[in-house]
């Protein structure tokens, strides 16, 4: 099976081309969000230097949240866009899991974090031991002092701990020493296409077969102007004289 696979959800964009769990050609771009301009030339550079066209795709995959929001909607709608007319599965699959997937060789708890501002992460655990990951939380947003409640929660005694993503340097500075995170190469960090290929493909075995009209982008939470929109009516809500009833 061919896979392509892209990510967008944060500063890096990613887009890696697959022959099962074989990595035929993968792409990382760290330079800013600029994701709209790149991430198509990306996906057009793999297919090239691999000598294979979108018709010989069979599944393509992409991380579908929780991330920047233009992140997320770039990489859900490249892949929409792909998959459009050609009756390609579509699957759309965690952020979250697929960093916590960087990690997971070295065992132990592996908590991805990415950057949610307004002092948050959004997060998940996840354990790996004898070759498997286990989700043991669900992706939501916390504040590091929930998340270092919720690792209490979680860990079992003398249980090693990694944290990847682009939370990573806020989240060792803040709970990092006090839980005995270990250390983690900054290549490990950033979101990987490849990974992401490989999850889709483990959902694509287990039966799913998500089409692009069905592919739904993970928010987790309002974005900034849905925010500031709410908040707005609650302040002019609470100035509107009662009425009697």
């Amino acid at each position: 099976m061919i896979i392509l696979a892209l990510d967008s959800t944060a500063v890096t964009a990613s887009v890696a081309l697959c022959r099962d769990e074989t990595v035929l050609a993968e792409y990382l771009l760290n330079n800013g969000n600029t994701h709209s301009e790149n991430l198509l030339p990306m996906v057009e550079h793999v297919l090239s230097l691999s000598g294979i066209t979108m018709d010989g795709v069979d599944l393509l995959a992409v991380t579908a949240g929780p991330g920047s929001f233009t992140g997320v909607r770039i990489g859900a709608a490249t892949v929409k866009g792909l998959g459009f007319g050609r009756n390609l599965p579509c699957i759309g699959v965690s952020t979250l899991e697929v960093l916590a997937q960087n990690v997971s060789p070295f065992g132990g708890l592996c908590v991805p974090v990415m950057n949610a501002r307004r002092e948050q992460v959004y997060t998940a655990l996840f354990r790996a031991e004898n070759g498997e990951t286990v989700r043991l939380s669900p992706d939501a947003p916390l504040s590091l002092s929930e998340l270092r409640v919720l690792i209490e929660e979680h860990r079992r005694p003398g249980e090693t701990l990694r944290f990847c993503g682009d939370g990573y340097g806020m989240t060792m500075d803040a709970v990092g020493a006090e839980l005995g995170a270990l250390s983690v190469p900054e290549r490990l960090r950033y979101q990987s296409a490849y990974a992401a290929a490989q999850v889709a493909r483990a959902k694509y075995d287990a039966g799913e077969r998500t089409t692009d009209a069905e592919l739904v982008p993970t928010y987790l939470r309002p974005s900034q102007a849905e925010r500031t929109k709410l908040e707005k009516d609650i302040r002019a809500a609470g100035t509107q004289p009662q009425t009697d009833k």
